[in-house]
């Protein structure tokens, strides 16, 4: 088949190709390439990833040596059939992102590039795509019919439509074998049933969080890692289910964005648990400043009322006299160690939301102005 053929429908009618242009960056399963101004020596590899739509990838054998590079199209092996997918690393990239796997697939057991995509293959692509939003929501209509308690998040057709996967979510096991024999009928596809967690729904989904930027999880997050409520623990955040829950009802994901930094921070803290015994009375911890390195002691221990801010080594000071069996008289070394500690101020005091406002006064000043000049020009035009 020729190039001409190719752009030419089963009529004769010409095939207008869909907007299809590729922008680096702006998708949620690019890798960014460090690689590309070092100069590295030609590794010679026929492995190449291609992404698919969302959270799908998948690594392919290059058998007939096309020339790829990030970003182009291609027809790739499926069962059955064949699907379409974009090239997402190629080259010494690609050999470095195989090392870190736990398990490298075989060459043999990896599925073929048939081709880059033709026209015919980008055209049934789009038409397939644009059948997805339709047939997921037939399909909820269809599993409520059939009382079934799962809930059908997202479906992925085939690049030769000859496929689709159903994305779920379910609670407990979910009997679907008559599910599956009705959407057989109905869509006239093969049907595979896929199901999912709450957090890989909430990212096929996406939504704005509560920061007020879109979910982590539908831009850059493609593997999740666990999160426990020690990650809030550590960064010192009130274990409050409203506010580290995400979309999702699950823990949120940038809980662990910074969690290391603070685990770093506390690695030469003394034992916070240890109370300070003092001349005139017991001090008991409440909460620290991780980064400021600070320390909030309490001579109550079930009530935060007279809070004094203590700094990291001054603690460890009092905590290696008391394994002495000393007692310090005061718990801050000099009356300005007080003053010393820098307390969280308001950053937002001086920006009020009437800071770009003209004054009154010039306000009048510019209406007089303009009357005056309004005065002049038209004693000019009486003339």
């Amino acid at each position: 088949m020729t190039e001409i053929d190719d752009l030419t429908g089963q009529h004769g009618e010409e095939l207008h190709l869909p907007d299809i242009t590729y922008k680096p960056g702006c998708n949620k399963l690019d890798s960014f390439n460090w690689l590309s101004e070092i100069p590295c020596s030609p590794v010679e590899s026929d492995v190449v990833e291609i992404r698919f739509k969302n959270t799908r990838k998948g690594f392919y054998r290059n058998v007939n040596s096309l020339r790829l590079e990030i970003g182009d199209v291609v027809a790739v092996e499926a069962s059955p059939g064949h699907d379409i997918g974009r090239i997402a690393m190629v080259g010494p990239l690609l050999c470095e992102q195989l090392k870190r796997l736990k398990s490298v697939p075989q060459a043999d057991d990896l599925k073929k590039v048939y081709r880059k995509a033709k026209a015919v293959d980008i055209q049934k692509w789009d038409e397939a795509k644009k059948l997805e939003v339709p047939t997921m929501l037939r399909s909820r209509q269809i599993s409520e019919e059939l009382k079934l308690n799962m809930k059908i998040g997202d479906v992925e057709y085939q690049g030769d439509k000859t496929k689709a996967i159903f994305y779920y979510i379910a609670d407990e096991r979910v009997d679907f074998r008559q599910l599956i024999k009705v959407l057989a009928d109905e869509f006239k596809v093969r049907i595979e049933m896929r199901q999912i967690g709450a957090r890989q729904e909430a990212g096929r989904i996406g939504g704005i969080g509560s920061c007020g930027r879109e979910l982590c999880c539908a831009t850059h997050i493609t593997n999740f890692t666990s999160i426990t409520t020690t990650h809030a623990k550590y960064q010192e955040l009130s274990l409050n289910p409203q506010k580290l829950a995400g979309q999702c009802s699950k823990l949120k994901c940038c809980l662990n964005f910074e969690f290391d930094c603070y685990v770093d921070a506390q690695r030469t803290f003394p034992p916070r648990e240890t109370a300070l015994e003092l001349s005139d009375g017991t001090m008991y911890f409440q909460k620290m400043e991780v980064h400021k390195n600070i320390f909030w002691y309490t001579s109550d221990p079930h009530l935060p009322t007279n809070l004094v801010a203590v700094p990291v080594e001054r603690v460890r000071e009092i905590q290696a006299l008391n394994r002495r069996g000393l007692k310090p008289d005061k718990l801050l070394a000099g009356s300005d160690m007080q003053e010393a500690i820098s307390h969280s101020g308001d950053l937002l005091k001086n920006n009020s939301l009437t800071r770009f406002d003209v004054p009154e006064e010039k306000r009048k000043h510019h209406k007089n102005s303009f009357k005056r000049k309004n005065r002049k020009f038209n004693a000019k035009k009486d003339k």
